[in-house]
Formats: C-alpha cells, sequence, structure tokens
C-alpha cells in the first residue's frame, strides 16, 4: 500500500535555532520542558547554545545520558526524570539517537505499559493512540534525519533494536540550523552522511507508488554526492554542510515509502552485545551488497541513482558506493568493525524478522541475509 503524507514544520537556515526555539516553546505553551541531549553531538558548548536561546522564565531540566544505541533502561531513566521534573515538553538536541530516545520517553510519559508493547513488529502502531508531549527536534548532525520522521528505533532486550512508528511520533517542529553541525568531527560527519545516503537509496528503489518520495530521495542523493566529501575533508564548509543536512531531511522525508534490507541488516548487527556500532557506519558496509542482492527487482532503477551520482552511464553503481565509503575513511567489510563470523546467524535471523525486512524491494529470508552477511564481511 503507498501512502503519500508531507506535513512537516522545519525552520532550515543557518543560525536559526535561536529565534525558531523561542517561536516554538511559546506556540505549544511549554514553560518546563526537558531537554534529551546527546553528549557525543557536540560537547558543552552547543547544549550551552541551546539553554542561552530558552526564552526568559521557561525553567529547562536537562537529560544528557543519551548513549549510541539507546535502550529500554535508558528510556525509563529518562522518562522518569521527565515525570519527576513535571516537564511539559521535550526538546530532542544531537544526533538521530537523542531524538529517537525523545521520542520513546514521549511514548513513556504518555502510555501504559511496556514500551515493547508498542513496537512495530508487535503490532504497536495502532496501540500509539494518547496524544504525547509536544516535541521539538534539533539535529546536530546530518544522518538519518529523524527530525522530519514519525519513526524510532529503540533497542531492548535480547539485543533487538526494532522500531516503533505512528504519526504521533512526528516532532511538532524540526529546527535545522546547519551550523549546529560544524563541530561534528571526520568519522561522524562520514558515518552520518552514508546513513542519509542509505535512506535516499533504500526509499528510492522501494516497492511502493509514491513519486514525491522518489523525486525528494534522488535530489538528496545529488546533494550528498556532492557535498559529502567536502564535509568530511572540512568540517568548517557551511555550504556542505548545509547540503548535508538538507540531504539527511530528503532521505527521511522519504521513508513513508519504507526501507529495506540495509536497515534490517544494520538493526540486527547495531544491537549485537558487545559492540556500539554506528548505524550509519553498518549501512555503509551492507550498502553495495544488498544492492546486489535486490538488483534482479529493481536494478532498471539504478541507472537513475547513478545520475544522481554523476556517474558516468558505464560506472557501476556498487562499485562507486563502495568507493566513497573508502575515499571518506569508513571501513568497507564487517570484520573491519570487529564483528565476529559467529555474530551472522543471530544477525540474519533477527533481519528477517526486522520491520524494514517487510518493504525490501525483493522477498529476503534468513538464508539470503546469512549470504549477504558472509559477502559483506
Amino acid at each position: 500500500m503507498s501512502f503519500i503524507n508531507y506535513l512537516t514544520r522545519i525552520h532550515f537556515a543557518e543560525n536559526v535555532l535561536e529565534d525558531a526555539l523561542c517561536a516554538e516553546l511559546d506556540a505549544c505553551g511549554a514553560r518546563h520542558p526537558m531537554v534529551i541531549a546527546d553528549s557525543g553531538s557536540g560537547a558543552g558548548t552547543l547544549l550551552d547554545r541551546l539553554l542561552s536561546a530558552a526564552p526568559t522564565g521557561s525553567r529547562i531540566e536537562v537529560y544528557d545520558g543519551t548513549p549510541q544505541n539507546p535502550g529500554e533502561d535508558t528510556v525509563a531513566e529518562a522518562a522518569a526524570a521527565y515525570r519527576g521534573a513535571r516537564c511539559d515538553a521535550l526538546i530532542a538536541f544531537g544526533g538521530d539517537s537523542a531524538i529517537d530516545l525523545a521520542k520513546a520517553v514521549g511514548i513513556a510519559v504518555s502510555h501504559d505499559g511496556s514500551l515493547l508493547h508498542y513496537v512495530v513488529t508487535e503490532g504497536g502502531t495502532r496501540r500509539i493512540r494518547k496524544p504525547l508531549p509536544p516535541l521539538l527536534a534539533i539535529p546536530t548532525t546530518a544522518g538519518a534525519g529523524s527530525e522530519v520522521s514519525p519513526m524510532a528505533t529503540i533497542t531492548f532486550e535480547g539485543h533487538r533494536k526494532l522500531g516503533l512508528t505512528s504519526p504521533r511520533l512526528m516532532p511538532r517542529a524540526a529546527i535545522c540550523d546547519p551550523t549546529l553541525t560544524l563541530r561534528a568531527p571526520p568519522n561522524l560527519t562520514a558515518a552520518c552522511g552514508m546513513d542519509a545516503i542509505s535512506h535516499c537509496v533504500e526509499t528510492f528503489v522501494g516497492a511502493s507508488y509514491n513519486p514525491p518520495a522518489d523525486g525528494i530521495a534522488l535530489d538528496g542523493l545529488r546533494r550528498a554526492a556532492v557535498y559529502l566529501e567536502r564535509a568530511v575533508s572540512n568540517g568548517a564548509d557551511l555550504e556542505a554542510r548545509r547540503e548535508m543536512m538538507a540531504a539527511a531531511m530528503n532521505g527521511a522525508l522519504a521513508l513513508q515509502k519504507g526501507l529495506g534490507g540495509v536497515h534490517a541488516l544494520s538493526h540486527a548487527l547495531g544491537g549485537l552485545p558487545g559492540h556500539d556500532l554506528h548505524h550509519g557506519m553498518l549501512n555503509a558496509v551492507l550498502l553495495p551488497h544488498v544492492l546486489a542482492f535486490n538488483a534482479p527487482a529493481v536494478g532498471h532503477r539504478y541507472r537513475a541513482l547513478g545520475e544522481a551520482m554523476r556517474l558516468p552511464g558505464d560506472d557501476d553503481l556498487l562499485a562507486a558506493v563502495v568507493g566513497l565509503v573508502a575515499r571518506i575513511g569508513l571501513p568497507t567489510r564487517l570484520r573491519d568493525l570487529d564483528i565476529q563470523e559467529d555474530a551472522i546467524e543471530i544477525a540474519a535471523d533477527l533481519a528477517a524478522k526486522d520491520h524494514a525486512n517487510g518493504t525490501n524491494p525483493r522477498r529476503a529470508t534468513a538464508e539470503d541475509y546469512r549470504r549477504i552477511l558472509q559477502q559483506a564481511f
């Protein structure tokens, strides 16, 4: 089934943070919001800037314990802090993990029972019925674009990264200020950028009919293909930072088409015990291998992807992706991420059950994912 819906409210400009934050907090009547911050996305100076921008008279609570892959325990801890301080809104400030955590906290403080009850694979979307606290999303990286999507991913017991999806999880507003990304280090910039690219690619080749999403995805890929290497090599390049933030936004706006095998696998690997793997870094390794698997079903769409990446007509898309990943300094094999071969069996089974597998353009079984992982190893 295809569903087309573009109702996201976005402030997008350099140095827009201050005016937009005051306007949005005033609009929703919030006087005691909680900031869910990611300490790994910009150090204290960015958080200081946010707190200084808050309207006079507002009381800001700060939860800055967001890990790279937040789990149920983190959600419970942040939700308890929210309730204890009697907050009236949420401000997600940081990378995609902070925004996902804030969305999950919104569910936890407004709905009863276990968070697991609300995940997609448990039929939880229809159970997210009550209004959530107002959420403002302010990214400090250019990656998954969670600031403009109704989705979040949380790690649950058994090392399962599971999705939460509902229109109620869409932030009330996104404040996209590229100046907030200027301090992101090269490796983080590269990994986040590949997350944005994987969104653009997977949504474009998705099977559902959504012409606006296709156009948005290709536009995002065009921007990332030009500007990602610039942003990695020179973090102070504001033009590159702006265009990568736009690419991340585009990739997330196209998510309503659904994702696919890259994300099914990266969710499975991202929850592995003893690892704290960046989602975008996993996507970078997996993308060419899933493209190869999906080629029999959607290979006819790869020419448009190649054109968006400015490849000559006879250039191989898969090789171009591998080359880009290498040039921006990311690993190109799973073994380079210290993933062991014995993890393949576990991850393959988890990927087959992941919600993103349901929208992969070619049917993929656990055995298919096992072969893909072995090829990527």
